[in-house]
């Protein structure tokens, strides 16, 4: 469900009962393991609302990323509750990727099982079929740099920011993306430590993922289909 005003009004009531200021760990530019002071929830929803996908993402993926969003901010009430707004991010873009990428891993994978059949001088078996979900999220963030002609000049947050997000889809960088999705999805939600400014660079991957539709879209008047 995408964030409504009725949410946002409530979660700013309950607020009213934990007055800020809070200290987050959050990247500024030249210190990507800063600290920055949010004097009141007002400040941390602007901040946080400031990351909604734009018209020409697929509805059902804003929905998923408003999903981590819902926790975030849920996350000025506990800030514990901030590992499940990773979670439920790494999970929206686990699903863009899929969205945007499946089909070349699959035209790859036929084409490769043809080729084999050809040279056996048989017909494709069904146990050669493509199986979307042996793809690894690893795989999906490498895509991006490999086969979609990312690079970490093309990421606002790194433009602004520094530090490098191409490393982190390609494993140059230890935990990867992948590396800090993992334990999340696999066994330790809470226990596997936040991430900072994680939630603007995957914010960041969803809209390069859906450029293409979002330029059109804003050609045509920037109305969603």
């Amino acid at each position: 469900m995408a964030l409504t005003a009725d949410f946002l009004d409530a979660v700013a009531a309950a607020a009213e009962w934990l007055p800020g200021p809070r200290t987050v760990p959050w990247p500024t530019p030249g210190n990507l393991g800063g600290f920055v002071q949010f004097d009141s929830f007002a400040q941390w929803q602007s901040v946080l609302l400031g990351f909604r996908l734009p018209a020409g993402v697929p509805l059902n993926m804003v929905d998923g990323f408003d999903r981590a969003l819902k926790l975030y901010l849920l996350a000025w009430l506990d800030f514990d509750v901030i590992t499940a707004g990773e979670l439920a991010a790494l999970a929206a873009l686990e699903h863009v990727l899929r969205d945007c990428y499946l089909g070349k891993f699959r035209e790859k994978h036929n084409k490769r099982i043809a080729e084999k059949a050809q040279k056996e001088k048989r017909s494709p078996n069904i146990k050669e079929q493509f199986r979307p979900e042996r793809i690894p999220f690893a795989d999906l963030t490498k895509y991006m740099v490999e086969s979609d002609g990312l690079t970490d000049d093309k990421l606002p947050s790194v433009r602004r920011l520094g530090g490098s997000v191409v490393k982190l889809l390609t494993g140059e960088r230890d935990p990867s993306l992948a590396g800090i999705r993992n334990p999340r999805a696999h066994g330790n939600p809470f226990g596997s430590g936040y991430q900072s400014g994680l939630i603007e660079v995957i914010h960041d991957l969803i809209v390069y993922a859906y450029r293409d539709r979002i330029a059109e879209l804003h050609a045509a008047g920037g109305l969603r289909p």
